[in-house]
């Protein structure tokens, strides 16, 4: 159980660092979200 509660906290993370709701915003925008997200993900993971 206590492996399963850290799984959702960093999924909930992850996720909410991924999802950029791409209706909202132009690509140019959404482009560069998503290559911060991925380069702190990068940075977090080293």
């Amino acid at each position: 159980m206590k492996s399963l509660q850290k799984l959702a906290s960093v999924h909930a993370n992850v996720h909410n660092r991924f999802n950029q709701e791409r209706h909202l915003v132009d690509r140019q925008t959404y482009k560069l979200r998503r290559s911060a997200a991925l380069a702190e993900w990068q940075h977090f993971m080293t």
